[in-house]
């Protein structure tokens, strides 16, 4: 989510080499991220470990920067299994087909969470990078006001953030619908542009959700590494007010976290959130106006060839779907 632009390439910093993931990990973290500090001590991300940064200042949150104009699809990106343009991606097996219907979900099923809504918000829009002029447009997000829109990053192949996001998005609707829940997107690429980031935000509050998740990539330095769930603060200010939703999005973001390493085998950041996986902010409009518990999720960073390898693969996109629908699926049934 952070709009570097393709020529950034900060220094490079010292490796630390990583083994295996062992099994042992799994069972340490089953919702939480308690276990790290073992896993830090034991072995790496399972896919060879990486370069990590000693620096916390190449956030890979940032809101503004220079944004991407690639329009490229995923297609042209090296991938596993059901790799597609990320409108109807393979479901993982047993998973039903995603509904056509843009932004709409198929009727609630009968499983375990029936009754539950969520809200599943994949990040800016494919069409973004066509409407600058649009998604420049200041909008209001209670502490200040930001532009309504970006249009992400991409990995050096031209894979967009948009695309990884919406593919992402489909293989967790099918999981979730699986289970019985009501989901809702935010967009379908079904729209020129956007929605602004308030926007954004009252389609899950107007849905009533039960969870929210907005899903993005990252944009950082090479050598940054790893995942991150973005929590809200507590904010009180114009139309923004979080305190209600803090603690049960930081139980969503935690067991979301807990179940992504899980899944895919992958370590949180090596470079914001001190190795929990876990960030708290106050600057992002999505979260400041929501009122129901709604977390950011960052599953790799674009700008990394080792984590743009892994988000560029449809296998691997699979586990990312069902890490943070377990996750989901932990929270919503208590």
């Amino acid at each position: 989510m952070s709009y570097t632009g393709p020529d950034f390439e900060p220094p490079r910093s010292r490796r630390l080499r990583c083994g295996p993931l062992t099994v042992a990990l799994a069972a340490l973290v089953p919702g939480t991220l308690l276990g790290w500090a073992v896993y830090a001590a034991v072995g790496g991300s399972g896919d060879d470990g990486g370069d990590v940064s000693t620096s916390a200042g190449a956030s890979a949150s940032a809101s503004s920067g220079t944004p991407s104009a690639s329009g490229a699809s995923p297609s042209g990106a090296s991938g596993g299994a059901g790799d597609t343009d990320g409108r109807n991606p393979s479901p993982f097996p047993g998973s039903p087909s995603a509904p056509s219907s843009p932004s709409a979900s198929a009727p609630a099923g009968t499983g375990p969470l029936k009754g539950k809504v969520v809200v599943i918000d994949p990040g800016h829009n494919p069409g973004n990078f066509q409407h600058t002029a649009e998604i420049n447009r200041q909008v209001d997000i209670g502490t200040n006001s930001k532009e309504c829109d970006t249009t992400g990053t991409s990995t050096n192949d031209g894979f967009t953030e948009a695309r990884f996001n919406l593919d992402v998005a489909h293989r967790m609707r099918a999981l979730l619908e699986e289970q019985g829940a009501t989901v809702k997107l935010t967009q379908d690429d079904d729209r020129p542009f956007g929605p602004c980031i308030d926007e954004r935000a009252q389609i899950g509050n107007e849905a009533g959700a039960d969870a929210v998740v907005s899903l993005h990539a990252d944009g950082s330095g090479t050598g940054n590494r790893g995942f991150h769930v973005i929590l809200p603060g507590s904010v009180n200010s114009g139309a923004a007010d979080t305190r209600a939703i803090v603690e049960p999005s930081r139980d969503l973001g935690e067991r979301i976290a807990g179940t992504f390493v899980r899944v895919t085998g992958n370590a949180p950041s090596n470079y914001v959130g001190d190795g929990t996986g876990l960030v708290t902010r106050k600057d992002l409009g999505g979260l400041n106006l929501s009122t129901v518990p709604k977390v950011f999720v960052e599953c790799g960073n674009m700008r990394d060839s080792k984590d743009a390898a892994l988000l560029a693969s449809g296998a691997w996109r699979q586990k990312a779907a069902q890490g943070i629908s377990e996750g989901i699926m932990g929270f919503l049934r208590g």
